[in-house]
C-alpha cells in the first residue's frame, strides 16, 4: 500500500463547519486513508467512532481503512478506554516505525541531514559546517551520510523510507556577489541537479523546495495549529527568506521561489540608499557588524554562546532588521490581506521574541492608509525548521491531506 500512497489521487473534500467530509466511494480509498492519517496526526490516538463522526465516513468504511493501515504498520492500537455504556473503545495512533523520512538542508554556511519517523520525531541528525556550500562537498556529505544511515537500518526499515526532501536556497550562485566573500563563486550550482543525482543513487523519491518555503512548510505541518488560513512567514538565517501560505496551502509559485522576501527593497536609514531586506535582516549582516567591532563570535549562530556579545551592537541589528521587516510586511499586505505574520529562525527564543516585538512597533511607523496592520507572532519550530521542512516534503506528498481537510477544534 505504500506505493499506492505515492500515486494516491487528490480527492475533493467539502468542509462542514470545522469537520471534514470523506467519501464512501470505492475509488477514494487512498484519499480516505490519507484523511484518517492526517486526522490522527493532528489529534493523537482516536477511536473509530470519533473518526467516523468527524469525517462523515461510515463506521464500516472507517473499520476497513484502519484495518488496512494497521496491517501496513502505519497505525497501532492503544490501550482500551472504557466509557459509561457500551463496549470499550480502542484508540488507534501512529506507529512511529511505520515510515521514515530524510531531510537535507543546504545552507550558506552548513549542511544538515535528519532522519524523522512517522510521528515526526528526529531519530538522527548530523551537521557539517563550511565557509561556502560547494556542490561536490555537499553531495559527498549527503551520499556518505545517507548510505551510512541506511546501512544501520534493517531491511524492513529501509523499505519504509518514504523519500528524501531537500531544502536549499534557489539561485544560490547569485548571493556570493552580495554578502559572501569576494572571489568565491558558486556558479557550479547552475548546472547541478542534486535531486536527480541523489534519486538515482538511492532509488527513493526525492523532493526539492526553497529552504525558506520548506521552513514555512514545517510550520504549516508541525507547528501550532491555531494559525489563520493565510499567513506570511519569515525565516531569519544566514540570509533572511520567506514563505507564503494561502488557504492553508504552501504557495511556491511558478518557479518554486514565491515569497522571495529577502529580495524585497527597503530603506532603513532616512535618506540612505535603497537596500534589500537581505542586507539588513540577515545573520550575515550581524556577522559583518561584529567583525567590524572586533568582537567576532566563538561558534555557529545556532549555539547560545554565539550571542554573547555587546548588547548595543545587538540592539542596532535588531532595530535595522525590525524596520526592514516592517516595510516588507506592509508592502506584502498591500497585495494580500494577511491577518498574521510569523517570524522564526536560527535565533535564541528571547532574541526572536525581541525582534517580533520591535517589528510590531515599527509597523505603526510604516502603516499606510487603507491597509490593516497584521498581527506579528513568533514561529513555533525554531532553528530546525528548514531541515524538518525538508523531511516533511515526502511526508506530506505521500501520507497527508492539506489542512483544509480538517481544522483542530
Amino acid at each position: 500500500m505504500l506505493n499506492e500512497f505515492r500515486n494516491a489521487p487528490r480527492g475533493e473534500i467539502a468542509l462542514t463547519g470545522r469537520a471534514a467530509r470523506g467519501s464512501n466511494q470505492g475509488g477514494m480509498r487512498a484519499y480516505n486513508e490519507r484523511l484518517v492519517l492526517s486526522l490522527v496526526r493532528e489529534n493523537g490516538p482516536m477511536s473509530k467512532a470519533e473518526i467516523s463522526r468527524i469525517t462523515g465516513l461510515s463506521a464500516q468504511t472507517v473499520s476497513v481503512i484502519m484495518r488496512a493501515l494497521e496491517a501496513d504498520s502505519l497505525l497501532q492500537k492503544g490501550a482500551r478506554v472504557r466509557g459509561k455504556v457500551g463496549q470499550p473503545s480502542v484508540p488507534m495512533g501512529l506507529n512511529a516505525d511505520g515510515a521514515f523520512f530524510f531531510g537535507l538542508k543546504i545552507g550558506r554556511r552548513s549542511t544538515e541531514i535528519v532522519l524523522v519517523d512517522f510521528e515526526g520525531k528526529v531519530r538522527r541528525h548530523t551537521k557539517e559546517v563550511y565557509c561556502h556550500p560547494m556542490p561536490d562537498a555537499v553531495m559527498h556529505f549527503a551520499n556518505e551520510t545517507l548510505a551510512a544511515w541506511l546501512g544501520d537500518m534493517s531491511e524492513a526499515e529501509q523499505g519504509r523510507v518514504a523519500g528524501l526532501g531537500i531544502a536549499m536556497p534557489f539561485r544560490l550562485w547569485e548571493w556570493d556577489r552580495s554578502l559572501m566573500q569576494v572571489g568565491r563563486r558558486l556558479d557550479a550550482w547552475r548546472d547541478r541537479d542534486i535531486a536527480a543525482e541523489l534519486g538515482k543513487s538511492f532509488g527513493f523519491p526525492v523532493y526539492l523546495c526553497n529552504d525558506a518555503s520548506a521552513a514555512c512548510g514545517a510550520e504549516l505541518v508541525s507547528g501550532d495549529q491555531d494559525k489563520p488560513r493565510d499567513f506570511l512567514y519569515f525565516y531569519i538565517g544566514y540570509f533572511v527568506g520567506g514563505g507564503l501560505v494561502l488557504d492553508n496551502r504552501l504557495y511556491e509559485g511558478r518557479t518554486g521561489n514565491a515569497a522571495a522576501l529577502g529580495s524585497m527593497p527597503v530603506a532603513v536609514q532616512e535618506g540612505g540608499a535603497r537596500q534589500q531586506l537581505v542586507d539588513v535582516a540577515s545573520l550575515a549582516t550581524l556577522e559583518v557588524m561584529l567583525e567590524g567591532a572586533g568582537q567576532g563570535r566563538p561558534t555557529s549562530w545556532s549555539h547560545p554562546d554565539a550571542w554573547d556579545f555587546s548588547r548595543e551592537l545587538l540592539n542596532d541589528w535588531l532595530d535595522g532588521a525590525a524596520k526592514g521587516l516592517a516595510q516588507v510586511i506592509v508592502s506584502a499586505n498591500c497585495l494580500i490581506d494577511f491577518q498574521t505574520v510569523l517570524i522564526d529562525g536560527s535565533l535564541p527564543a528571547q532574541v526572536r521574541a525581541d525582534l517580533v516585538a520591535r517589528t510590531g512597533l515599527c509597523l505603526n511607523d510604516f502603516a499606510v492608509s487603507g491597509v490593516e496592520i497584521p498581527e506579528v507572532r513568533t514561529g513555533t519550530i525554531g532553528g530546525d525548521a528548514r531541515s524538518l521542512g525538508a523531511a516533511s516534503l515526502p511526508l506530506s506528498d505521500r501520507f497527508l491531506v492539506d489542512r483544509n481537510a480538517f481544522l483542530k477544534g
